[in-house]
């Protein structure tokens, strides 16, 4: 069961990857900031198959949290940011542009920002995966109790299945916003025909 979802995850995460390819609308630090984080995103949601096809899930499970918190940056660059926080993360890296960037907003305080200015069902499902998502997640991070727990005892296959999908809907997310930063009349409807192909693969399908 896990090996199947692996496969068609892949399937979906190439269909949606090919949207990195689209041109943005505007040639900006804005944009450019957004889409590099989408990037990430996309490599995040990638190890992180790699990781559960080789049994390495507590790395896997930590991985699909940083894929959260790519997509919640790369929104936030869009949407919310200052010009002036655009500039700190888009200058040359040196101990004095990383230090600057250090005082950067956290996750909760980008999610604050966003509201008001992302669109509302966008923003809904980011709060949705934050309420019942982040706090397990996080525990991954810390090495806290969820994951002593699980790496000691062992992964449910209903767990792994539930990540995997999880993981592939912050990425139909990720394609989403690549379309938004492309404008590409071209690209409407492409993203919900994707997701409705996948559904198998998307939170909320349990066959």
């Amino acid at each position: 069961m896990i090996n199947e979802l692996l496969k068609r995850s892949a399937e979906l995460e190439s269909k949606l990857s090919n949207f990195l390819a689209l041109r943005p609308y505007v040639d900006t630090e804005r944009i450019a900031s957004s889409r590099i984080m989408c990037s990430i995103a996309f490599e995040h949601a990638e190890s992180a198959k790699m990781l559960i096809a080789t049994g390495n899930f507590t790395s896997a499970t930590a991985l699909v949290r940083l894929q959260y918190e790519a997509l919640v940056r790369a929104m936030w660059l869009f949407h919310s940011a200052t010009d002036h926080a655009v500039s700190k993360l888009m200058c040359e890296l040196t101990s004095e542009s990383a230090s600057k960037a250090n005082n950067l907003p956290m996750l909760s305080e980008m999610l604050a920002k966003l509201e008001g200015n992302a669109p509302k069902e966008a923003l809904d499902m980011l709060l949705e995966f934050k309420e019942y998502s982040w706090k397990p997640l996080s525990s991954f991070i810390h090495g806290g109790i969820h994951a002593i727990n699980r790496h000691s005892k062992g992964y449910p296959p209903p767990l792994l299945l539930q990540l995997l999908k999880i993981s592939n809907g912050v990425s139909s997310m990720v394609g989403m916003l690549l379309v938004v930063l492309a404008q590409d009349f071209r690209q409407q409807g492409k993203i919900p025909a994707i997701q409705r192909e996948f559904s198998d693969c998307l939170p909320g399908h349990n066959k």
